[in-house]
């Protein structure tokens, strides 16, 4: 690998944004000799990065703890050669990916197989650098991580909440939109909810939406396009100040999702939500588990049934594999009734977890809500209302500083409405 001249760094540096004070830290695992010696070349000779630590074997899930394997600080962008042992190299991207979805992982490899780099994309690996490796490859995607570092600091502030079902009819979907809606009229908040089910989503039926022009998987086949302006198109408005982006019509609306861009989707929408709220099919699969990693807190939807409860141990237990903290899941238990045949404290003794919150049983009013497509209305003086107000209340309420912030604003708009 020749070294960057002034003018290549110069293009970095203006082109993408990259502060040269602010070098990524690198982790580079089995990389062979000729590969390790361009890199460290690379970083003695630039400002963009610096190698923080050096690993000569693989990951396993018997060998220390992944975050001691990485080091601490945990590094930018792992290097990880795929050539010696791939399915080892495969392992330890995912077992990083899961446990610091934060490092970018760039795969390294004299293979050029689509199959290869498919497989690369879906171990976590956001990059594919093909020996031996070339100064503009590696130019290029160290300025991609450094841009999204900093656009990401500079103006990330929203939360992303997911929800899924022990299993199908658990009412995830009236949660969702309704728990979204009472964070945009009474919060206030700024809220978004994603569809994401591939067939036969029914969130925009449930607040009313019936006139949808685009679905959420298709914004993601056109992840090159995405900007503001372009997000705009996709996104369907309900009078309590919610947004939609829904899901295909019927069946066969999306194609198989190209790894990366779900994490990149999800990552450009915090960036204009204040909430980005999921609702997920049921079932525990790749891009559920892609969006979950990413989310920020998932509740799990269940009801006082045995065959839900069951379920509810069986995510705990794969989530537990799957390395996903314990503390982001939060049980909900919805149409909750204080004499079921399944009680409260036999649940919590099966799932070895309180739950988080409890939604009444109010099921006529509910789907009152449904057929009418105005969930803050109809429900205004219920129960349940109550709850879901409580439990937005407590997710959603704002700082001090920027309820301050808020009511400096309102009093402008007042004065200056009064003035004209």
């Amino acid at each position: 690998m020749t070294p960057p001249t002034a003018k290549d760094q110069t293009k970095v540096l203006s082109g993408e944004n990259f502060s040269s004070r602010e070098p990524l830290s690198v982790l580079t695992i089995c990389v062979d000799e000729d590969t390790a010696q361009s890199v460290r070349f690379f970083a003695e000779s630039t400002p963009l990065i610096r190698i923080q630590l050096r690993r000569n074997e693989y990951r396993t899930q018997d060998t220390e703890p992944i975050r001691e394997y990485m080091g601490d600080p945990l590094p930018d962008v792992c290097l990880v050669d795929f050539d010696r042992q791939r399915h080892s190299a495969a392992a330890t991207a995912e077992q990083i990916h899961a446990a610091a979805p934060e490092s970018a992982i760039f795969a390294i490899s004299d293979q050029r197989q689509p199959e290869r780099i498919i497989e690369a994309m879906r171990s976590g690996c956001s990059e594919y650098l093909v020996k031996p490796l070339d100064r503009e490859q590696l130019l290029n995607a160290v300025a991609r991580v450094a841009a999204r570092r900093k656009e990401k600091k500079e103006t990330y502030t929203g939360q992303v909440l997911a929800f899924i079902g022990a299993k199908g009819g658990c009412g995830v979907t009236t949660l969702a939109t309704q728990f979204g809606a009472l964070l945009a009229s009474s919060l206030h908040r700024k809220a978004l909810v994603l569809d994401l089910h591939p067939d036969f989503g029914d969130a925009a039926l449930y607040l009313g939406l019936t006139k949808t022009n685009y679905h959420f998987f298709e914004l993601l086949e056109n992840i090159h396009r995405l900007d503001t302006d372009f997000l705009h198109s996709f996104l369907v408005h309900h009078s309590s100040g919610l947004d939609l982006i829904p899901a295909p019509e019927g069946s066969g609306g999306s194609g198989e999702i190209v790894p990366g861009t779900l994490m990149q989707t999800v990552d450009f929408l915090r960036q204009r939500f204040e909430f980005v709220i999921a609702d997920l099919p049921p079932g525990l699969n790749d891009d559920n588990l892609e969006f979950i990693r990413a989310c920020d807190q998932l509740y799990l939807v269940t009801v006082a049934e045995v065959s839900a409860v069951r379920n509810v141990v069986r995510q705990m237990e794969y989530f537990e594999r799957k390395d996903i903290p314990k503390d982001k899941i939060r049980v909900i238990l919805n149409r909750h009734q204080k004499r079921s045949v399944v009680s409260d404290e036999q649940i919590e003794k099966v799932i070895d977890q309180k739950i988080y919150w409890r939604v009444p049983n109010q099921y006529p009013q509910v789907m009152k809500t449904i057929h009418e497509g105005d969930p803050v209305a109809q429900l205004s003086n219920s129960e349940v209302a109550r709850s879901l107000k409580e439990w937005a209340g407590v997710v959603g309420k704002r700082s001090g500083s920027e309820d301050k912030d808020r009511e400096k604003r309102d009093s402008a708009k007042f004065f200056g409405l009064w003035n004209r």
